[in-house]
């Protein structure tokens, strides 16, 4: 597989859980794609976030506030992946810029 079909298979693979985001890494060491870590570092932020808010959302016990998290996450998720499968570099709606500022050293 030609380079540019691996950057993109390790950005689709990014956003397969927190150890497809983990495979994706290490795929993208041998040949360093900044399409791939892109992608890498907007999956690694949805993923920490999630599992953060996550825990703070076991404090509630309404349906609605955690069905709310969850939707926000599902739409984040899915922006993340389709813009990888179609090849783009577009950050995830209000969390994205956070993610490639703050994970920046993620290469």
């Amino acid at each position: 597989m030609n380079t540019e079909g691996n950057a993109k298979s390790s950005a689709i693979i990014s956003y397969i859980t927190i150890v497809g985001t983990i495979i994706a890494y290490f795929m993208n060491m041998e040949e360093k794609s900044e399409f791939a870590s892109f992608h890498i570092r907007q999956a690694f932020g949805i993923n920490i976030t999630f599992y953060l808010i996550g825990a703070l959302m076991g404090l509630f016990d309404q349906v609605f506030i955690i069905g709310a998290f969850y939707l926000f996450f599902i739409v984040l998720w899915g922006y993340g992946i389709i813009t990888a499968i179609q090849g783009q570099t577009k950050e995830v709606p209000i969390l994205g810029a956070l993610f490639q500022k703050f994970l920046s050293t993620v290469k």
